[in-house]
């Protein structure tokens, strides 16, 4: 986004560019399908109570720390700790092995855009059972409608919106060792989306800050349609009732409070190594402090927002069908791929809304999806900078990197592919999350040093972060992901279900175990194998791998010095041949 020269990252051509980016990134499915549903889960209204405490002192501290950390090394999510502690390089290849993982949630778009283009049609595909597909359980949208219909007589039926779900996009095989043949209209959908991933990056910040200015701001527009028309459907006061009315009893619950900080972790886009890359393409004067909290706000602004358009509408849904909210209230892909398109197909101008509805999901995860397949280039160019960023090189190591993704996601448009998405997103994507903040917390406050990363912050944007947010990095952070790790694994952990009903076979939570495993032991085996390698007593190789080579301002204070007198000498030299 800046005229690069042979090995240059790059920096974004204007802070616009910078904000839009992140926000498109940390705005994102979380923000629609899962905090509502919490919140309606764990206490209404009582369940922002956690959610917010645990922004003011998890969130916004982590965020204002991996932004600040990227913005000063100017490297990606691995390079960086060389230049801070070298001993913690370990967390960036465990962000590394996240970030393979993470690119699963590319099926998400492959999904919402066979939804779209299933919604220019006379009649919505799932609204009726007059499909090949339909069983003779299948219930349409009429008699789920009819107020007078006796619900218990529909207790062993399916209702046509789950079965094209199940039985029409994904074709559900009967179990994960079936995998069954690729479904080809899924596939072209998935190749569209990774051809538009390439194009959105194939010129790394230069083109991708240029995508941002739509991708993340559209779904805003149409976030504001559907919120106006949700608002002005018969029965949507009743569906944020149930959304917003406080249960404090619920606070008592140690489960709520660990989901409100899950879902922080999650939306913040924090302990994942992506604010590091997005900040290392700022200018170093850049005031990331100010940033940080205008797009936290931004985050769970939308996430409140995302409420009220998904409740009001359930709340239409449950009116129209006579039953109570609870029944119809969902989170994740049965919010978006069944609940939501149901109710739009009770609206008048049913096809106008569905179109709103998963255009607006289709950008939200593509902003997401292709600065995680950035960050995950960025970083990798940062360790082989003479090799991948040379001229032509980088397009098309980010063309084999999108092929190579293509041909492996192929698997998740099987008819077994969604055992695999659950399997990989459960084990593979989530439940490294604390570890990583924790072990970032302890490198960056203890090894590195909290008041040197307040110094730093200081030295960038002018101003000094108050002593809480040592006190956050030190202390509090720290204590509260350890706890939640031990109950999550130790207490609280269960195998993972598809639907609480589908069992997956031995081997499976072995290979799942694995995907977590391969991201955690990244770093105490990088920090075991440096002190191994490093001379001396065990506190001098400790003090060595805990502090940089050279402080990084300190390097770019002096590279600007020698530009200077560079510059002096050059003009020099030009006025004596001029004379």
């Amino acid at each position: 986004m800046n005229n690069w020269i042979s090995g240059d990252r790059g920096q974004w051509a204007s802070k616009t560019e910078y904000v839009l980016v992140v926000a498109g990134n940390v705005v994102g499915l979380g923000n629609v399908w899962r905090f509502p549903y919490l919140c309606y889960k764990n206490g209404g209204g009582a369940f922002l109570v956690p959610y917010c405490l645990l922004a003011v002192v998890c969130g916004i501290p982590l965020f204002l720390l991996e932004t600040s950390v990227g913005q000063y090394t100017q490297e990606g999510f691995i390079t960086c700790w060389r230049k801070l502690c070298p001993l913690a390089q370990g967390i960036g290849y465990g962000n590394l092995v996240i970030k393979l993982y993470d690119f699963i949630y590319i099926i998400i778009q492959v999904w919402a855009l066979f939804y779209l283009a299933s919604s220019f049609t006379s009649k919505l595909p799932w609204a009726s059972c007059d499909n090949t597909w339909n069983t003779v359980n299948c219930v349409g949208l009429q008699s789920l409608s009819n107020e007078t219909v006796n619900h218990t007589m529909l207790t062993n039926t399916t209702s046509a919106a789950t079965e094209f779900w199940e039985r029409r996009v994904l074709v559900v095989s009967g179990g994960i060792e079936e995998l069954g043949s690729v479904r080809w209209e899924l596939a072209l959908c998935l190749l569209l989306c990774w051809v538009f991933c390439y194009f959105s990056i194939w010129k790394s910040v230069r083109s991708s800050g240029k995508v941002a200015y739509f991708t993340a701001t559209f779904p805003y527009a149409m976030l504001l349609i559907l919120l106006i028309r949700g608002l002005t459907l018969p029965g949507a006061w009743e569906g944020i009732y149930f959304y917003l009315y406080p249960d404090l009893n619920r606070l008592a619950n140690l489960e709520v409070w660990i989901e409100a900080g899950s879902q922080i972790c999650f939306s913040y886009s924090v302990a994942a190594g992506m604010l590091i890359v997005l900040g290392s393409y700022n200018e170093y004067n850049n005031n990331c402090f100010k940033d940080c909290f205008w797009l936290c706000l931004l985050n769970s602004g939308t996430s409140f927002v995302a409420g009220f358009v998904v409740f009001s509408v359930l709340g239409f849904m449950a009116q129209k069908q006579g039953v109570t909210v609870d029944s119809v209230a969902e989170s994740g892909p049965g919010l978006a791929f069944i609940a939501y398109p149901q109710a739009t197909a009770m609206m008048p101008l049913p096809q106008f809304w569905t179109v709103c509805f998963f255009l607006m999901l289709i950008f939200l995860s593509v902003d997401t999806h292709f600065v995680t397949v950035e960050c995950f280039i960025a970083s990798i160019s940062d360790l082989f900078p003479k090799h991948l960023r040379a001229p032509g090189r980088s397009e098309i190591f980010v063309l084999l990197i999108c092929l190579f993704f293509f041909l492996t996601h192929l698997t998740l448009v099987t008819e077994g592919g969604i055992y695999i998405f659950q399997l990989i997103g459960y084990y593979g994507c989530t439940r490294a999350c604390d570890f990583m903040a924790l072990s970032q917390c302890l490198a960056l406050a203890w090894g590195f040093g909290a008041e040197r990363v307040i110094d730093v912050i200081e030295d960038m944007t002018g101003q000094r972060p108050c002593a809480f947010f040592k006190l956050c990095w030190k202390y509090i952070i720290p204590l509260l992901t350890l706890v939640s790790q031990i109950i999550l694994y130790l207490v609280g952990y269960t195998h993972l279900k598809l639907n609480n009903q589908y069992v997956y076979p031995a081997w499976a939570y072995g290979l799942g175990w694995t995907m977590t495993l391969s991201s955690v032991l990244m770093v105490p085996l990088w920090a075991a194998g440096q002190m191994c390698l490093t001379a001396g007593t065990f506190r001098e190789r400790l003090h060595i791998l805990c502090r940089p080579a050279e402080d990084p301002a300190r390097q770019r204070r002096k590279t600007g010095e020698e530009e200077e007198e560079e510059e002096v000498t050059v003009e020099l030299r030009t006025s004596a041949v001029t004379t």
